[in-house]
């Protein structure tokens, strides 16, 4: 039962998602069919599946009926417009660097910036004194408490250690 009721609302969703109406106060309006092809500018793809502009002017559309005809009798602007109508960018256009590494750079560079700046603010302001037994006496104390409890004797630290002279091992 309540499988049926569940596969039932289901199919109410799927088939009213499936009409492509919305309806947002202002009347109902027609979606866009995401089923159509679409135009990309790809350099991998030289021929998009539709033509950029798909709704001709009255002078796009004269131009087209004269494109029909002797390519030789048109000029070179009207070549270029025609080609404008097709594609929206040349492969040089496509090619041309843009200046968006710059915006990339400078949101990097802001980054660490903040990140330093947060940095030298916790070593300032959160953060207590070194601990007293990172300081070189500590350590060599420490070491020497090793060397006389003899700690690790086969390969640790008093393995090089000589204990008849009393020095390291070389």
């Amino acid at each position: 039962m309540l499988a049926s009721r569940v596969f039932s609302l289901v199919g109410r969703r799927s088939i009213s998602t499936s009409l492509c109406l919305r309806a947002h106060g202002h009347g109902v309006v027609k979606a866009d069919d995401c089923t159509l092809p679409v135009y990309v500018d790809r350099r991998d793809v030289p021929l998009p599946e539709v033509a950029f502009v798909r709704d001709l002017s009255a002078q796009q559309r004269a131009l087209k009926e004269k494109e029909k005809a002797s390519w030789s009798a048109l000029s070179a602007e009207e070549k270029v417009e025609l080609y404008r109508i097709k594609f929206n960018e040349t492969y040089a256009e496509m090619n041309k660097g843009t200046n968006e590494w710059k915006t990339i750079l400078g949101g990097v560079l802001f980054f660490l910036g903040l990140t330093g700046i947060i940095l030298i603010w916790q070593k300032n302001f959160m953060y207590g004194p070194v601990p007293h037994t990172f300081s070189d006496e500590w350590l060599s104390a420490q070491t020497k408490r090793m060397l006389d409890m003899r700690v690790n004797p086969v390969q640790g630290i008093t393995a090089q250690w000589d204990f008849d002279k009393n020095e390291w091992k070389k």
